[in-house]
């Protein structure tokens, strides 16, 4: 199975990064990221100065993690003169440097990292609304490098179909959809206060609860303009991949699944998609990029009745219990569908765990 592709010029042997974060922090990180197998590489994102970061600064459920991360903790001198001499050494994938964060940083930033980077990413939190800067900050890497530059939105872009077409216009190669969302307040009702040690407890979220926002994000930007998109936002299997390159990104970046559930998750997604890209019927991974389709039918309101596969059934009352029409119970051993009450909402379907019920989704 072909897994590589090509974004902005960079040629990735596999289309999974980690995203910018803890576990790219430095040399001896990446390169123990590089050996999971992964198709390129993603800085931890630094600024002029180091960060003081609170702490504690991570903490994760099963399905999320909340942070109070800021940029790197070390200065750029120590990634110019330490970590990017010794990573490049030993690298043999393609190098993005992330960068922050206002035209002043990237001036005094881009000259310094050139020589390492294949890439840039900037992180534009302060940007997020504001196309104007957008364009200075564009112009300001530019003006240093003629390597590729992608911009990383913020979920509070606005108007993400218009800032996909400032930034194709201002001369940015490529975009990162999406950073973490917040703020979050993970509260320790025990001790009236929050899990993490910022000054007021907030945080920002990400992981597979995230995902569905980012898909959005990543569909509307990627019918919206011609530029490459980098899928990032809740990604833990290579289902989740397939999902993002369907929507239309080219590449994808994930962080959050491996501080949840491990940092072997990279290297289980990539052994894992091309079994997964067999199950399709697809020769190669380029073959779905952007193929998910869009609906231009009017909404359905038809009532579908959800349909019980009685031999897969295992009659565990999940569905009885969460629907919300009180349409469903259990009769002489099997569910029965009340036609009358039920509104054929789909819940009962997507929510079976044993994938016994049918007909309502389509």
């Amino acid at each position: 199975m072909d897994l590589s592709v090509e974004i902005a010029g960079i040629k990735l042997k596999n289309p999974i990064l980690p995203a910018s974060g803890p576990l790219t922090g430095d040399n001896r990180k990446m390169l123990a990221l590089e050996r999971l197998g992964v198709g390129g590489m993603v800085t931890k994102t630094i600024s002029t100065k180091a960060a003081e970061v609170p702490r504690p600064c991570i903490i994760a459920g099963n399905n999320y993690v909340m942070n109070t991360e800021l940029w790197t903790e070390f200065p750029p001198e120590k990634w110019e003169k330490e970590f990017l001499p010794a990573y490049r050494a030993e690298s043999g994938i393609p190098l993005i440097v992330s960068l922050g964060y206002t035209v002043e940083d990237l001036n005094l930033l881009v000259p310094r990292f050139d020589g390492f980077a294949d890439g840039f990413e900037l992180s534009t939190h302060y940007v997020a609304d504001d196309p104007k800067l957008m364009k200075q900050l564009i112009k300001a890497v530019k003006k240093h490098t003629r390597k590729p530059v992608f911009l990383k939105f913020d979920p509070s872009v606005p108007d993400p179909e218009g800032m996909a077409k400032t930034i194709e216009e201002a001369g940015g190669d490529g975009i990162v959809i999406m950073n973490s969302l917040g703020p979050a307040y993970p509260l320790n009702s025990k001790l009236k206060r929050s899990y993490l040690g910022s000054e007021d407890g907030f945080g920002w979220i990400s992981g597979p609860v995230i995902k569905p926002l980012a898909l959005a994000m990543v569909k509307r930007v990627a019918k919206s303009t011609s530029l490459p998109i980098i899928g990032v936002g809740g990604i833990s299997s290579a289902l989740d991949v397939i999902d993002f390159l369907m929507a239309g990104a080219t590449a994808v970046q994930f962080l959050s699944a491996a501080l949840i559930r491990g940092k072997s998750i990279y290297k289980r997604i990539i052994d894992d998609l091309p079994k997964k890209l067999q199950e399709i019927e697809v020769h190669n991974v380029r073959e779905i990029i952007g193929t998910a389709k869009y609906s231009n039918n009017k909404a359905s309101y038809e009532k579908r009745l959800p349909v019980i596969d009685k031999e897969k059934c295992t009659l565990c009352g999940l569905c009885v219990d969460v629907c919300p029409y009180f349409a469903l119970s259990i009769k002489n051993n099997a569910v029965v569908v009340a036609s009358e009450e039920c509104f054929g909402c789909g819940l009962c379907q997507s929510r079976c765990p044993v994938k016994a019920i049918g007909g309502v989704l389509l």
